[in-house]
């Protein structure tokens, strides 16, 4: 990959999550280790082999936009929305004093509006097609919540949906970041936003033995790299960053949050949701990343780990950090937060890139809740139970998917402007 030549800052962040309905009440969860996890209440899971998710509590879409939009928009679409206006507000950008059509916005999605999907389903079986919502199809598309959040900035750019399952997120961010440093954008806002605690995505994952079933000890069901992980936790949320080059940070005098120093994917090219069984093609994501951040493995500081609380891969996600890092992985701490928020899917990525980025600025290692009997096979620093105070200079976040996907963020301190 030939050397970029703008730096990449991030701006602003927003987020939705199981944890708050904005960032700072998100980060005060991740640091005291609450879970957000709970039994479905979106509809009646009873009947359901998996009875438990992590659910946005309290959303009211009216509260945040117009009337009519959120009666036009699945939740998915609503949360970036939301997240991205948070993101905006402390960027403090105002598009009227920048040039627009160099304004992108990318947001990834795993599966899009699958809720409004879902109950269109329901009304075609029970009331005929003619009572189908003319409004399913742009409700439905993955790309509505990249269209609605350039809409609502007036951002000429380009408009992109990334899907690349559970990468969705972080490769959003990745690629933003590259428009940045090739001098293609000034300003992008990419993240990542899913909505899925819907009857046929339940059923769907549950039935792939994907899920926990500890539905009788919800805030304990996810529980990464414990040797009693049955399976992960759906989540739903949105994570929302504005990255912005070097020169539109000077240009506009903002004090950048975080700087994004290095991405890198790949693919295990190995199985369609088996994590490859030796770790090599994720450990050359993290490596690739650091490398094209200029930071050695004596210079990491924290991993965000994948850690979604499924038997293969916390293991394999382990095998991947030892071989990218050697013995410096015994000396990193590591947490997985979808110990406590859930598995966003194509959000994931977005949030715990945010997570770093907060955890960053506060000098907090998050903690891995539930972790009470370490597997054998993940035998590193995981942070178990609790939060500690640490120095951090460097973050790493890796986000895998189904398909193969390996997508590795890398966050340095602001320095050096």
């Amino acid at each position: 990959m030939a050397k970029l030549k703008h730096r990449v800052f991030i701006t602003g962040l927003g987020v939705i999550s199981p944890q708050g309905l904005d960032a700072p009440s998100t980060w005060q969860g991740i640091k005291a280790g609450s879970s957000g996890v709970d039994r479905i209440t979106a509809f009646e899971p009873k009947e359901f082999d998996v009875r438990i998710a992590a659910q946005v509590k309290g959303f009211d879409p009216v509260a945040h936009l117009d009337r009519k939009l959120a009666r036009r928009t699945d939740r998915f679409t609503q949360f970036a929305t939301v997240a991205a206006r948070e993101a905006l507000a402390q960027a403090n950008l105002d598009n009227n004093h920048v040039d627009r059509y160099r304004i992108a916005a990318l947001v990834g999605s795993g599966i899009g509006g699958i809720l409004t999907l879902s109950e269109q389903y329901d009304v075609l079986a029970d009331r005929g097609p003619g009572r189908v919502s003319p409004f399913l199809i742009p409700m439905m598309l993955g790309d509505m919540a990249s269209a609605h959040v350039s809409m609502m900035t007036g951002a000429l750019g380009p408009n992109i949906c990334m899907v690349s399952s559970c990468s969705s997120g972080a490769d959003a961010i990745g690629s933003a970041g590259d428009m940045i440093a090739r001098g293609d954008m000034d300003i992008v806002l990419a993240g990542g936003s899913e909505a899925p605690i819907c009857p046929i995505a339940v059923a769907g994952f549950g039935n792939m033995r994907a899920l926990s079933r500890r539905n009788d000890e919800p805030q304990k069901a996810s529980r990464p790299f414990d040797d009693e992980r049955d399976g992960f936790v759906m989540g739903e949320g949105a994570g929302i960053l504005v990255l912005e080059g070097h020169d539109s940070v000077l240009r506009r005098g903002v004090k950048p949050l975080a700087e994004l120093a290095g991405y890198a994917a790949t693919s295990d090219a190995y199985h369609i949701t088996e994590p490859a069984p030796t770790g090599e093609s994720a450990a050359k994501a993290v490596k690739l990343a650091l490398k094209r951040a200029g930071v050695e493995t004596a210079e990491v500081d924290y991993i965000n780990a994948h850690g979604t609380s499924t038997p293969l891969n916390d293991q394999r996600e382990t095998q991947a950090i030892k071989l990218a890092l050697g013995e410096e992985a015994y000396r990193v701490p590591i947490s997985s937060t979808k110990s406590m928020t859930g598995h966003l899917l194509g959000a994931g990525g977005a949030l715990e890139a945010a997570i770093c980025i907060m955890a960053m600025e506060e000098g907090v290692v998050p903690p891995t809740i539930n972790l009470e009997n370490p597997d054998a096979d993940c035998d590193l620093d995981y942070t178990a139970t609790v939060s500690r105070p640490k120095t951090l200079r460097t973050t790493v976040s890796n986000s895998f998917g189904f398909g193969g996907h390996n997508s590795v963020l890398v966050f340095t301190k602001p320095e050096d402007l």
